[in-house]
């Protein structure tokens, strides 16, 4: 795994920490460009907006749908 996203996935909280390397373990590398292209821009978002996505607590935004719903499968 390269550096830069390494670093990308460390966040200002723990459970998005847990949440985005579990993601990242477990499905990044089988992942197909457009997921992983999904997953990268995600990450370009700040913490309490993901958050608030993954705890269903706002809308989703289309572009982050996908990523978002398998976030919340392997949470």
């Amino acid at each position: 795994m390269g550096g830069a996203l390494r670093w990308r996935l460390r966040r200002g909280m723990k459970e998005l920490d847990v949440i985005f390397e579990r993601y990242h373990r477990r499905h990044y590398a089988a992942a197909t460009a457009a997921e992983r292209e999904g997953f990268e821009r995600l990450l370009g978002c700040e913490d309490p907006e993901i958050w608030s996505w993954l705890m269903a607590q706002s809308p989703v935004p289309p572009q982050f749908a996908d990523v978002i719903s398998a976030l919340r499968r392997d949470a």
